[in-house]
């Protein structure tokens, strides 16, 4: 194969190989880890004992500010936590200079949606929201955290956090997509005023980010969004990852956290920060070209490009579902398209995924050759909808531009530029404005649902 992400490079192995003690008899990528790829690496000893590694390996990052969430960061956490009741693989080294760790490899699933028991379901699910509340018990100034900054509480935590959104969209450059403005102002404008001591926060916590076996949680894994925040802020992120794989009741899961933990759930507070979850994953995935064009996000190259699609549209409705009620917006449901003659040449996206389906991928035996042409065939679905019914959502949003500009633009992607130039000018209202977003997302998850399965009808879950 000649795609350079599927090698890892030759000082990287012989690093592994040195830090490991013995000889790389086996290098597999695996699927997920999005960017920050995941390896099974093998390693044959002199007594040809095969001692089996994982490796997470960032080939895209410097560790530069334009990119705080490094492995370099997950694995000072990793480290701190190693002798505590939270459970993390044992670490076995650093890369000194390139975004690489190496940890044990341990035996377990990560998808918790694949388990069927209802009793392993109930169990593994109840056991992570104990080792949940462990975590937020922990007292950070006795953590070795470098790089995280001394013990605070979580009021200034919440300013630094939306100061380093802030940092990271100055250095990136570029315009800011005027909804993001507008979702870090009012985050700025609404932060809890709580002076109690912040606590160790994993940031994307929940089903996906733990490996379990046997009913019970095996490592919490993936802390490069760790920090020392509120621990509603845990919670908010749970509930987004509850939506993702639903993670049995929630409600009776968020009762045993208040049990366990003693803190009970601040339901205006989770709200929160679900809004700021979301405008975190914006802010991680700007680019200076983001709020100018219309082409591919940044970091696409190499990647999954169905999976990071399909949640891209998710996380978009989600971000503007949390604003709603900051907002007072109302979620209308996409117009419907009338009936329609298909094109002529339709059922060659049928025939390109039934040959997907039942000839190429049951032969695939690589499982992330496996994973990518899954993800392919998501955007085979999806752009057969675009063929089917893009013209007429398309005529909607140019109908709403015109509406909010006073004239109909010469294309939607001019529409869009001078629309963001109103308001920032503050010719167009915020409401307006996220009414108009919405109507754009809502339109994008229905061209996106035969791609998008169960989730095209995922949403924040109950917290009650």
């Amino acid at each position: 194969m000649t795609d350079g992400t599927l090698s890892l490079p030759a000082d990287l192995v012989a690093w592994l190989e040195e830090v490991g003690g013995g000889t790389a008899t086996s290098i597999v990528r695996k699927p997920g880890g999005a960017r920050k790829e995941a390896w099974f690496v093998d390693l044959t000893q002199g007594d040809g004992t095969v001692r089996e590694l994982f490796v997470h390996y960032d080939r895209a990052s410097a560790g530069s500010a334009k990119d705080p969430w490094t492995l370099h960061r997950e694995a000072s956490v990793y480290l701190a936590l190693a002798d505590t009741e939270v459970p993390v693989p044992r670490v076995i080294g650093v890369h000194p200079t390139r975004q690489a760790m190496v940890s044990e490899r341990l035996i377990g699933e990560n998808w918790f949606s694949h388990l069927t028991d209802a009793t392993e379901r109930e169990s593994t699910a109840a056991d992570f929201m104990a080792r949940l509340a462990a975590l937020h018990s922990l007292d950070p100034a006795e953590l070795d955290l470098p790089g995280f900054g001394a013990p605070t509480t979580i009021s200034a935590a919440v300013g630094a956090e939306l100061d380093s959104f802030a940092a990271l969209l100055a250095s990136r450059g570029g315009d800011i997509d005027p909804a993001l403005d507008i979702t870090l102002d009012w985050l700025k404008h609404n932060a809890p005023h709580d002076h109690s001591p912040a606590v160790l926060v994993q940031g994307d916590t929940g089903p996906g980010n733990f490996m379990f076996a046997d009913g019970r949680v095996v490592a919490i894994v993936d802390w490069e969004l760790a920090h020392l925040g509120d621990p509603m802020e845990d919670i908010a992120w749970l509930s987004l990852r509850a939506t993702q794989e639903p993670f049995t009741d929630f409600p009776t899961r968020l009762g045993e956290y208040e049990r366990l933990s003693g803190r009970p759930i601040d339901e205006q507070r989770v709200r929160y920060y679900q809004v700021l979850a979301e405008a975190k994953l914006q802010v991680m995935s700007h680019s200076p070209s983001a709020g100018s064009t219309d082409g591919a996000p940044s970091g696409y190259g190499g990647g999954d490009v169905g999976n990071a699609f399909i949640y891209g549209v998710l996380h978009r409705r989600l971000w503007l579902e949390a604003l709603a009620g900051a907002f007072d917006l109302s979620l209308p449901p996409a117009e419907v398209p009338p009936e329609s003659e298909p094109h002529a040449d339709r059922w060659m996206y049928q025939a390109v995924l039934d040959q997907l389906r039942d000839v190429v991928v049951p032969h695939i035996d690589d499982p992330l050759a496996k994973a990518r042409a899954k993800g392919l065939a998501r955007m085979i679905k999806y752009l057969a909808q675009v063929d089917s019914l893009g013209p007429f959502f398309d005529e909607c949003e140019l109908i709403d531009l015109a509406q909010l500009l006073d004239r109909r633009p010469g294309s939607i992607r001019a529409g869009r530029r001078e629309l963001a130039a109103a308001v920032r000018a503050q010719r167009v209202g915020e409401r307006e404005y996220l009414g108009y977003r919405w109507r754009r997302v809502a339109r994008e998850s229905e061209l996106a649902r035969p791609a998008m399965g169960a989730l095209a009808d995922r949403h924040w879950p109950s917290l009650r």
